[in-house]
């Protein structure tokens, strides 16, 4: 198939170093030319792919100096969108909601997977426009604020299975990786870790605009703890990091639409020990990849029954599940269900009447 991706420009992809999308987006696109398919990945030009690249900027936004007008580059990228359309049998969009007014006034089967969150307040005012246009979610969770939209199916991400390697010795501390956000719970992290009597390492990103939260609300706690604060990790060092955590700490306080950092864990063979929030349910086999968990209470208590978990059954449980191969597989059995409806003239129909004849419902050829 001839497909096009369109990726957000603002890291690049695969990302330098924090950024979930880019990195999906980058494991998508790879498999789905290491199964024969002709791609071309639209985003900035610091992407590194064996896809065709269409770079709308040369730098991608977060990293690139002097600063550049993100409303420019999203015009730059929809132009080139737009003028390369009629080229592809599908493109999908990992952009939220910027391409669907393009898109949708465009001759080509199109679908979009939303990495975010679903409950901000007036989207579902906005998106009413756009009833007949296909979504994918990353758990049946973040779904749950719009089920009126069109969602063909939910496509759990996925990752190479050589990508990070696994570890089968106990873990000498517990782990946080992610951003240092009030809603990914580094401070309970810390708690956590300090009532369980364990050494905490936190790879984290300060997001702008959180500098105050972490002056008031971590440095105390960091101050006060056995805890160490080594920044962002890249991929090289992402594998040592986890490989050698006894658990993954993952105590949210928001819908998590799916959680990467969980299967990465996994894919280290590293279990993980996280609040029930959002996807955490669906990500975690409880009892079996971790311990899903209520509080800051069952969590050291859950720290304490770690090592009743076999790191080789969260491996094993990974390559089931949280494959690269497979979501590319999921996501090219949709691909081509849109790609016949085009052909057959179905499409605008199916689309008008989507509740009555799912997607999912039109048989393979």
């Amino acid at each position: 198939m001839r497909i096009g991706q369109i990726a957000p420009l603002a890291e690049s992809v695969p990302p330098k170093l924090y950024g979930g999308t880019e990195r999906v987006i980058y494991w998508l696109t790879e498999e789905l030319i290491e199964q024969g398919h002709e791609v071309t990945l639209f985003a900035s030009g610091d992407s590194v792919t064996r896809a065709a690249l269409m770079p709308a900027i040369p730098r991608a936004l977060r990293l690139s100096r002097p600063k550049q007008d993100p409303s420019a580059a999203c015009a730059a990228l929809l132009a080139d969108v737009a003028e390369r359309a009629s080229q592809f049998d599908v493109i999908h969009a990992h952009i939220e909601w910027l391409h669907l007014p393009l898109l949708q006034r465009l001759n080509v089967p199109f679908l979009t997977t939303v990495h975010g969150r679903l409950d901000h307040a007036g989207l579902d005012r906005v998106l009413r426009r756009f009833p007949n246009v296909p979504f994918v979610s990353i758990s049946n969770n973040q779904r749950l604020p719009l089920p009126e939209l069109w969602w063909l199916d939910t496509v759990y991400h996925g990752l190479p299975r050589e990508a990070l390697k696994p570890s089968y010795d106990r873990g000498r501390y517990l782990a946080f990786l992610g951003r240092l956000a009030p809603e990914k719970g580094p401070d309970a992290a810390i708690r956590i870790a300090k009532r369980a009597n364990m050494p905490l390492r936190i790879a984290a990103k300060l997001p702008r605009g959180h500098t105050r939260y972490f002056t008031e609300q971590l440095q105390p706690l960091i101050d006060a703890s056995r805890t160490d604060l080594v920044g962002e990790v890249n991929d090289r060092n992402k594998e040592g990091f986890l490989q050698k955590a006894a658990a993954l700490l993952f105590p949210i306080d928001w819908p998590e639409p799916f959680g990467l950092v969980m299967i990465e864990a996994m894919a280290c063979g590293t279990p993980i020990i996280a609040f029930r929030c959002g996807s955490v349910p669906e990500v975690i086999e409880h009892g079996v990849t971790g311990f899903v968990v209520e509080n800051e209470d069952e969590a050291v208590r859950a720290v304490a029954r770690i090592d009743e978990l076999d790191r080789r059954s969260v491996r094993t449980a990974f390559e089931k599940r949280f494959t690269a191969r497979r979501m590319a597989q999921d996501y090219l059995r949709h691909y081509r269900k849109l790609t016949r409806l085009a052909l057959r003239g179905g499409e605008v129909a199916a689309r008008r009447d989507h509740r009555a004849t799912p997607l999912t419902e039109v048989q393979d050829t």
